[in-house]
């Protein structure tokens, strides 16, 4: 079954942690967008690496995807500044839709308000935050708690990608 995923991204972001799984998914038959602030924006990965932006934060709705991802680096604290991009996130966790988020991509998610309860990992730098917002941090290579699929670095890619794609399959 192919499922239309979101990739909310913007400037920073650690390139590795948009492409490897985007290609997973893609391979495994899925659809993905690429969102940012504005349609057609390039985004200037946080290594130099051009991206194209397929869709901007005011033309898409949540309920037109079935999955959400958010990759690391610097892009995650950015994406805060905006509050639509907090609003669409934040949908998915109502919805009970599948989140994945590595690195620093569970520091945005802290402006869900959704985490409160919720076992996750992420890059050392950011579990004070998400303690803060009532999540239980684990150091591990990867952690699925219900429809939440997060890991703490690039390493951890191919466990990230796996809990995803078996997430995608139910």
């Amino acid at each position: 079954m192919s499922r239309h995923i979101a990739v909310l991204v913007t400037d920073m972001v650690e390139e590795i942690e948009l492409t490897d799984p985007v290609k997973a998914y893609k391979e495994a038959g899925h659809t993905v967008d690429i969102i940012s602030n504005e349609a057609k924006k390039t985004i200037n990965g946080k290594n130099g690496d051009e991206i194209q932006a397929d869709r901007g934060i005011d033309e898409v709705n949540a309920n037109d995807y079935d999955a959400l991802l958010v990759p690391g680096g610097f892009s995650p604290d950015l994406l805060r500044i905006n509050p639509k991009n907090s609003e669409f996130a934040k949908t998915f966790f109502q919805d009970n839709k599948p989140i994945f988020s590595i690195c620093h991509g569970p520091q945005f998610l802290v402006n869900t308000d959704q985490l409160k309860g919720r076992e996750l990992t992420s890059f050392v730098s950011v579990r004070k935050d998400l303690e803060n917002a009532g999540a239980t941090v684990k150091d591990e290579e990867v952690i699925v708690d219900g429809n939440l699929v997060t890991s703490r670095t690039p390493d951890d890619l191919p466990a990230f990608n796996r809990e995803s794609l078996k997430l995608l399959e139910k």
